[in-house]
């Protein structure tokens, strides 16, 4: 969890981003590939009441950040809810 924070810092996100070595959280979510080798480069929207507002499974590395952006937008989620506590 530190880890995440400190890189989440230096690339100064405004919101928290999750790291899942033992892969916990993909299986979770069914995110998971190839005979669980690996999970979908998928970004899943969680809300501060802890319901997933939005999964999107079409991220592209391109436009990953443009797209986060605008879907917090869309979602109606400002720069003051993104932010870390």
């Amino acid at each position: 969890m530190k880890k995440n924070t400190e890189f989440a810092k230096s690339l100064e996100l405004d919101y928290p981003i999750l790291s899942d070595p033992d892969k916990s959280t993909a299986k979770a979510f069914g995110v998971l590939k190839a005979m669980g080798l690996y999970a979908a480069r998928n970004t899943i929207y969680i809300g501060s009441d802890g319901k997933i507002l939005f999964i999107d499974t079409e991220v592209s590395p391109k436009t990953a950040g443009k797209d986060l952006v605008a879907r917090l937008e869309a979602l109606g989620i400002t720069r003051q809810d993104r932010r870390t506590p």
